[in-house]
């Protein structure tokens, strides 16, 4: 007995909202950045769905291009989330706060 296609479609479909309204509500910068990272495995869960339905229908080429997209989707978001950090705490150092609303770095 396999999981319908949908059912992981609407699971990400409730993730991405979940992120996006934790991005636009939240003024803390990791927790927006969390909700991006939320957003992001919620569009590879969509992907990976996708490249289901290309490996039931016997496109097994397109199945592969899905698979080896999200590969890439996961090393990027790995990527963010080092660079992310970084700049997270570089900015915590400086004005000793990560509060979105206090800091004003493009002010002179």
């Amino acid at each position: 007995m396999t999981v319908p296609v949908v059912w992981y479609l609407l699971l990400a479909a409730v993730l991405f909202t979940i992120g996006t309204f934790g991005a636009l509500t939240r003024r803390n910068g990791i927790a927006i950045f969390l909700s991006i990272e939320l957003m992001l495995n919620a569009a590879n869960l969509a992907i990976v769905a996708f490249s289901r339905i290309a490996l039931e229908s016997g496109d097994l080429k397109s199945m592969l291009n899905g698979q080896i997209l999200v590969l890439f989707v996961l090393a990027v978001a790995a990527a963010e989330a080092a660079v992310g950090l970084a700049l997270f705490i570089a900015v915590y150092r400086d004005k000793r706060t990560i509060d979105i609303n206090r800091l004003n770095l493009m002010r002179w």
